[in-house]
């Protein structure tokens, strides 16, 4: 699914009233729908002698609000709106619309100075429901006097409130709030979701997204840009590996995992584990001598190579001919988890990647290799897969966390260009880019995912499609949504609490089933569709 800036949607729009004589009124109109679509949909169609405050702005979101309010009036519902410009600055559809309510008879009331609150805060004791139409998609910067006031005064009455097309206070393109915002319950949006709708830092003001199709014809839907794609059950069941009913073993292709050390072999373990279980045909662990009895006690299905180690019971070094002939018998490789920061490991990460042309996912402690080394990676033949947490995606791109954080899409597409290199950003909203400039965003996911061994599992699964023949795209979108789908249905069984990384493994063929069944959970309506 899409992912448009503001400007993008904008240009749409435009289009859509210059090229196709869609009139914008018949845009706003249809807008207005679809929000009622989701409010009735989200209250089990009790709408009537339900009492709403629509709070409107005297932009095109002010018009919305504006159908809405009629629209809810004709199914029963008592509705007040609360206008925060003087309605003669009120122009084009917006007014036409404004005029419409003023013929019905419908109550409106100007907030236009502070004293005006005093009605706004008698009016919400009594309220069921408030709906955000004051500013669009265009809203930069921070907001001001009345509004701002105003914005804190609807988050701090706790009733439930829904956005229209963005909440007030967010920047449509960042997913910023940089002061007070609404704080939405759900949010419809419309033509396309916009990018900042999509982002972590938005998603405690977004609550559950909608997308309202407002009869763009197909044609203009697909010249829309594509560069920025959300992450669907529909995009990964098209990409996933096709099973041959014919095939063997062999035809599933085989993995290499590298890494292991004393006290890390768990993370080996889940890697490969959750590589056979979402479809390698085999999976063999190259870990330090040592430790070969320990992880062939933990596992059946897993085949080992035991490598020439350190003193501290590491890879050294020194088993880079070992890994480059064994090499020569798989599919791709991950290298990283559980590997340790020994000098000596570390050393091997690079000098191995360097002289092999099979796609490569670079895990955990195998990305300390690669930090620095911007010039000699991007030349690399092997197609790269980087997966860095927040902290890892600092190391690589020499800037701390929190710019990592404040600016997640942007460092992440900066990162695949530097490196050249596919990379997996990790976060409640991981982020996919790709050396050409495409960008896809998951949002799936819940706070159980962040336990120990939940990154080494999404290393396998990546590493699992790539043995299976996906482009390295591919399989990093396939892997991230399928590990994100495994843990959701995980946390509705278990608990987001008690959630740990080896439950992911054991919940892969439920998510499979879903995806194959197009069944993730997504609420569809002809019109009106349910994002997350």
């Amino acid at each position: 699914m899409k992912l448009l800036t503001a400007g993008e949607m904008r240009a749409l729009d435009e289009k859509a009233i210059s090229s196709f004589s869609i009139p914008g009124i018949i845009l706003m109109e249809n807008a207005g729908i679809r929000m009622v679509e989701a409010i009735t949909e989200h209250l089990r169609g009790q709408i009537q002698g339900k009492r709403f405050l629509i709070f409107a702005g005297k932009g095109n979101n002010g018009g919305d609000g504006f159908v809405v309010a009629r629209q809810l009036i004709n199914k029963g519902a008592e509705v007040k709106v609360f206008l925060l410009h003087p309605a003669n600055s009120l122009q084009g559809d917006a007014k036409t619309n404004y005029d419409i309510l003023v013929k019905m008879g419908a109550k409106i009331y100007p907030v236009l100075q502070p004293r005006d609150f005093k009605r706004v805060e008698i009016a919400l004791t009594y309220a069921d429901y408030l709906i955000d139409a004051i500013l669009g998609t265009g809203f930069k910067g921070t907001l001001q006097g009345l509004t701002a006031d105003l914005v804190e005064l609807l988050n701090k009455s706790s009733k439930p409130i829904f956005a229209i097309d963005i909440p007030s206070g967010l920047e449509a393109d960042t997913g910023k709030a940089n002061g007070s915002c609404i704080k939405a319950t759900l949010t419809v949006t419309f033509g396309f979701p916009k990018i900042g709708l999509c982002m972590e830092k938005a998603k405690q003001y977004v609550g559950k997204l909608y997308l309202g199709h407002i009869s763009f014809p197909p044609v203009l839907n697909e010249e829309a840009p594509g560069e920025k794609q959300i992450i669907t059950a529909e995009l990964v069941k098209d990409w996933l590996p096709k099973r041959d009913p014919d095939g063997h073993k062999g035809t599933f292709g085989h993995l290499l995992v590298v890494g292991g050390s004393e006290g890390m072999t768990g993370s080996v373990t889940l890697t490969a584990t959750s590589a056979l279980r979402t479809g390698a045909g085999m999976v063999t662990i190259g870990l330090p001598r040592s430790l070969r009895t320990i992880l062939e006690a933990k596992t059946l299905e897993i085949m080992t190579k035991p490598l020439a180690e350190t003193e501290e019971h590491t890879i050294s070094t020194e088993a880079l001919q070992s890994l480059l002939t064994l090499s020569k018998k798989m599919k791709a490789i991950v290298i990283g988890p559980g590997l340790s920061k020994n000098v000596s490991s570390i050393d091997l990460v690079l000098n191995y990647v360097r002289q092999i042309e099979l796609p490569v996912v670079v895990d955990a402690d195998g990305l300390a290799a690669l930090a620095g080394q911007a010039e000699v990676v991007a030349s690399l033949k092997a197609p790269l897969v980087l997966t860095p947490h927040p902290g890892e995606m600092a190391r690589l791109m020499d800037i701390s966390t929190t710019k990592v954080q404040a600016d997640r899409l942007n460092v992440a597409l900066a990162c695949a260009r530097k490196y050249q290199a596919y990379t997996v950003l990790k976060g409640s909203r991981t982020i996919v880019a790709t050396p050409d400039g495409q960008i896809y965003i998951n949002l799936r996911g819940n706070s159980g995912l962040a336990t120990a061994g939940s990154g080494d599992v999404l290393a396998g699964v990546i590493g699992s499609f790539l043995a299976q023949g996906l482009s390295p795209s591919r399989a990093c979108v396939c892997g991230v949504y399928l590990h994100s789908l495994a843990g959701d249905v995980a946390a509705e069984n278990l608990d987001e609490n008690s959630l740990i990384a080896s439950d992911l493994i054991s919940y892969f063929p439920q998510a499979f089933r879903n995806i194959l069944a197009n069944n993730d959970c997504n609420i569809q309506f002809q019109n009106l569709v349910r994002i997350y």
